[in-house]
């Protein structure tokens, strides 16, 4: 064991001691001494959640014990000491008692609930304990919330209450949403509950005011009842206010008197605090208990007097005007900008969000810009400080790691080496231009500055020209997307959550505007435009999910006529599972014996040691005389996944090494290649060709002035599959191709990998069905499959002469013919649901005479593990290209 090893071995073993004593400590603490001038009642509570508890719940009690008790309420975080300056204005005449809710200040640390619903009822029993029937109560911010439910659970027990610098309605909350809110909240619970269990701090982090109790207290707390309990209110009620209060907007306040029409709203301004100095930054806000304690308490007292003399007003003496305001729905239109807390976390999620999509995160700015809720100079800043961020660290994950980073996660999720490749040489040539041609063309971003990073360029250098193309970008995506945010508006009549469809699709049209209008700039980004139209419009492109969406909906439909969807995995009793998922190639080869159309394999078991799997295959490659390229693929996979050539001893070497699954390795045929599909029903003594496709393997032909790139670009169909075949050749992809000489772009003919597939039914003849009958009818329990076969001709195949089987595929092989260019959506559906009518029909024949099938979580089960199998194919063979 290294040096480094032990010491870091100890330095862990030392933290979890630590860890462990902290967690201890932690338990064994409930709630702090009471301090001087507090008392404490303890009873067995009854909770809104959970099972009674005991709890303790410290007060102070000041002023005549027969004078009418003010019962306050402090906020979160907060303690009784919220009051200590503001009583003194009350202490003369009234009983102010000033509670420590439970989670808070020396009161029990640990409840159940932290609600403001749970801390109504621990009031109105403290109110019990200490006899008091009927109280005053004056709630300072979320202790405004916790007076209205203690309202709304014993209306008879309150007199009136004070909302000071209050919380109520949700809608001015934060971001104004309960699902967003809550949602903010629970990230900050979790944040706080990971830092306290995950750092030893034996307690100190209890108590510290922004702790898991103060989370707890937000996260445990549904502010939607409050308007309801507003909207009910029926005693006085004063509602005090900061003008600059920036955590509560003072529009809350102003929608509180108008949903309260008896109460009596007083908004401290700078105007009544003459001794606040003119230039003063902070003036009258949330803290007015702090700093401005004289004068809140003067009005509070002067409020609970009219109360006591019986001169404020209720309910019943609101007048019509104000009942009628009362009456109206919410207008969005009083929502202010965001401030505070709101506007720093609408300002840190912008920024996160140009991680996830930087287009996206400008959009979203864009549109709150135009909902008035945030400024055009701080949204701008948000994503463009996001977005440097974000690629500083790519800058950075390429100089620290070099190319090592890109096959590590997350990097390699978003990023290949091949791109990376291409990236540097552009850099190398262009230099910092790139910065600026990557902001303008999707796609080069992240490739640019993780090989500026590889290229060791200047952190400096790097993070100046970056600034200054984001300087420029960022302004205007956020710009552009505010001013036809604004147009939206006021075409949708507002941008809230009631015209969501038309926002969403009001957002996919500007990204698509923003990922379009860069790319007309350039021949090569129009060329990019005009693959991607090609891509949207032509079915045989579409992703596989999307275009077996109606085939899955009639598999569905044959499972229920046919008993059962499993019916299917029986259709090739040879195979597992019929061959529906993972099927072994080499078994099936080895199923179809030592015939002359099958040429010479051999399996790389995983199980084998690096060295042994490479003395193996060159012991192969040796008996059998093969020359180069012979062929690579998973024992498990489809649709061409980790199939790779090995053009000399060396490639192959280093091949077998890396890879981590089943090997084939298999001698390579020459000639043009088809996928013949073959079906034979049990009762039938002869089957049937059902399709034929060739497979075209895509050339271009050099021009001696344009680059590999620039004539696929410029190829009617292979520009639309520009990132396919750069991906195949990424190493010549950048260079110019001599006049005349012809590049194929593909080795391998499936149609994921490029390969062009062709109708081929003009070549079922009898006597190429006698010959696939003949291979089919060797592999004993083999009905329903595709064939990928090479000739040295079509009219061999015709001929049925001189077949080489590649391989065979069982049920959820495809008929690839419907991807004909030349073919409809419609014919392909028609041949696709004959397929697999025909794959039921001969699995439902043999499980009615006792094959066994698999059912639909074996399914599941095998699909996940090849899956998981075939995302190492993917990163094996992408390093093999490298």
């Amino acid at each position: 064991m290294t040096l480094g090893r032990r010491i870091a071995n100890v330095l862990a073993a030392v933290y979890g001691a630590l860890l462990v004593a902290s967690w201890i400590t932690m338990e064994a603490r409930d709630a702090p001494p009471a301090g001087p001038g507090l008392s404490t009642a303890r009873w067995l509570a009854t909770p809104t959640h959970g099972a009674p508890h005991e709890v303790t719940v410290a007060y102070s009690d000041r002023g005549p014990k027969d004078a009418p008790v003010v019962v306050l309420l402090h906020g979160s975080p907060g303690a009784h000491t919220d009051f200590d300056r503001v009583t003194l204005a009350l202490e003369d005449r009234f009983r102010c008692i000033a509670v420590d809710l439970p989670g808070f200040g020396a009161s029990s640390r640990w409840v159940p609930d932290y609600s403001i619903e749970a801390h109504a009822a621990y009031t109105l029993e403290l109110m019990d304990q200490l006899g008091v029937e009927r109280a005053h109560l004056v709630g300072y911010s979320m202790g405004s919330g916790v007076a209205l439910e203690v309202y709304a659970r014993a209306p008879k027990r309150v007199r009136s209450a004070t909302l000071f610098a209050g919380l109520g309605v949700e809608e001015l909350e934060l971001f104004g949403d309960h699902t967003l809110n809550h949602g903010l909240h629970q990230l900050q619970l979790l944040g706080l509950r990971l830092l306290r269990f995950a750092v030893p701090h034996f307690g100190a982090l209890d108590d510290f005011p922004l702790n898991v109790t103060y989370a707890r207290n937000f996260a445990d707390t549904d502010q939607r009842r409050l308007r309801g309990i507003l909207a009910a209110f029926e005693p006085p009620l004063l509602i005090l206010h900061g003008e600059e209060d920036f955590l509560v907007p003072v529009a809350a306040a102003r929608e509180h008197a108008r949903i309260v029409p008896q109460s009596e709203l007083v908004v401290i301004t700078r105007a009544d605090v003459p001794e606040l100095p003119a230039d003063a930054s902070l003036g009258p806000g949330h803290f007015m208990p702090y700093r401005f304690p004289a004068l809140s308490g003067a009005r509070i007292g002067r409020f609970l007097d009219a109360v006591e003399r019986g001169t404020a007003a209720r309910r019943r003496d609101a007048t019509e005007a104000r009942e009628r305001a009362a009456a109206a729905p919410f207008d969005p239109a009083t929502v202010p900008p965001f401030q505070g807390p709101a506007l720093m976390a609408i300002l840190v999620l912008l920024a996160l969000g140009t991680l996830i999509s930087e287009d996206l995160a400008c959009i979203a700015a864009g549109l709150l810009v135009a909902d008035a809720r945030l400024g055009f100079a701080p949204a701008a800043a948000a994503c463009f400080v996001g977005i440097l961020a974000g690629d500083m660290l790519l800058f950075l994950a390429g100089r620290l790691f070099g190319r090592a980073a890109l096959g590590r996660r997350p990097l390699r999720w978003f990023v290949s080496e091949d791109a990376v490749a291409r990236a540097s040489r552009w850099f190398t040539e262009r230099g910092v231009a790139m910065i600026f041609i990557s902001r303008l063309t999707p796609g080069l971003r992240l490739p640019t500055y993780v090989a500026a990073g590889v290229l060791r360029t200047s952190i400096l250098k790097f993070g100046l020209f970056f600034a200054l193309a984001g300087l420029v970008w960022v302004p205007a995506l956020v710009g552009v997307a505010a001013v036809l945010g604004r147009e939206a508006a006021e075409a949708l009549g507002g941008l809230g959550w009631s015209n969501l469809p038309w926002l969403v699709a009001f957002v996919l049209l500007l990204r698509e505007l923003f990922s379009t209008v860069p790319l007309l700039m350039t021949h090569r980004g129009r060329r990019l435009l005009r693959g991607r139209w090609i891509r949207r419009t032509q079915w045989e492109y579409w992703p596989t999910w999307l275009t077996y969406l109606p085939i899955l909906a009639y598999i569905a439909w044959l499972g229920v006529r046919h008993g059962g969807l499993s019916k299917v995995t029986a259709a090739n009793p040879a195979i597992p599972g019929g061959g529906i998922v993972g099927e072994s190639k080499s078994e099936i080869l080895r199923g179809l014996g030592d015939a002359p159309e099958v040429p010479p394999w051999t399996l790389l078991p995983a199980s084998l040691a690096p060295h042994e799997r490479a003395a193996r295959a060159r012991a192969f490659v040796a008996e059998h005389a093969l020359e180069f390229p012979v062929i690579l693929k998973p024992d498990a996979g489809q649709r061409g996944s980790g199939v790779y050539a090995a053009q000399d001893h060396a490639e192959l070497d280093a091949a077998v090494r890396r890879h981590q699954h089943d090997t084939l390795i298999q001698a390579r045929l020459e000639g043009p290649e088809f996928g013949v599909f073959y079906i034979r029903h049990p009762r039938e003594e002869v089957g049937r060709i059902f399709a034929i496709t060739v497979k075209v393997l895509p050339t271009v032909t050099g021009d001696g002035r344009r680059t590999l790139e620039e004539l696929v670009l410029d190829d009617p169909r292979a520009c639309a599959l520009h990132a396919v075949y750069g991906r195949e050749n990424a190493a010549r992809f950048d260079l110019v191709v001599p006049r005349g000489e012809v590049v194929q772009l593909v080795d391998v003919g499936t149609h994921a990998r490029g390969a062009l597939f062709l109708d081929g039914r003009r070549y079922v003849t009898p006597a190429l069905l006698e010959a696939v009958d003949r291979i089919s009818k060797r592999f004993e329990g083999f009905h329903f499959g595709r064939y990928d076969l090479k000739a040295p001709s079509a009219e061999h195949l015709a001929r049925g002469e001189g077949l080489g089987v590649i391989e065979l595929n069982g049920v959820t092989s495809e008929a690839t013919n419907v991807y004909d260019p030349a073919l409809g959506i419609r014919e392909a559906y028609r041949t696709l649901f004959a397929q697999w009518r025909a794959a039921y029909a001969i699995g439902a024949h043999h499980a009615a005479r006792g094959v066994p099938t698999v059912g639909v979580v074996g399914v599941l089960r095998e699909w996940w593990r090849y899956r998981r199998a075939q995302s190492g194919h993917t990163t094996s063979v992408d390093a093999e290209r490298a």
